[in-house]
């Protein structure tokens, strides 16, 4: 699909924009987007990505009146949590570690979840798909064995067992 501004390059950016039951699609490549100041065109004034970045950064803090959060800042390059948030990129690797406790809900709230699974190739789907329920079970079998039931924690190792022993004869 080309771009609808330029018609020459391939549109790579894509947006979908529903008013009033009304569905608009632009397609746009980088280079003009960039032109644009990464605004969205169509909406009243523009719409910046990295004002959408910051607005989700800073959900937790949204509230009127609400007490500003301390300064966190990295370790290692000098970047505070709100200049992150200004900015969408991390000026360090250590940001994500410095941060992380900040990035959670939010990974938790765009993406339904903290930790990245992937998907598993058809082919391959079986074990892997079985691995993953070992590593499952295993967490659980712990969690139990903290809570002091040991019965439940027990059927979790034979389960283990079971599956681990498929994984061996496949």
């Amino acid at each position: 699909m080309q771009c609808q501004e330029c018609g020459k390059r391939p549109a790579t950016l894509h947006f979908t924009k529903i008013v009033g039951g009304e569905k608009t699609e632009l397609h746009i490549c980088e280079s003009c987007a960039r032109d644009k100041g990464e605004f969205i065109p169509g909406t009243q004034g523009g719409f910046s990505i990295h004002n959408l970045l910051s607005g989700l950064l800073d959900f937790e803090h949204a509230g009127a009146g609400a007490a500003k959060p301390p300064a966190v800042r990295c370790d290692s390059c000098g970047m505070t949590y709100s200049q992150f948030s200004k900015i969408g990129r991390f000026g360090c690797s250590n940001c994500y570690k410095q941060f992380g406790e900040r990035l959670d809900p939010l990974l938790k709230r765009v993406h339904g979840n903290t930790v990245h699974v992937g998907k598993v190739p058809k082919r391959a789907g079986g074990k892997v798909k079985t691995k993953r329920e070992i590593d499952r079970l295993k967490q659980e079998m712990q969690s139990r064995i903290a809570r002091e039931d040991f019965e439940s924690a027990a059927k979790l190792r034979d389960r283990i067992r079971e599956l681990e022993k498929e994984m061996g004869a496949g």
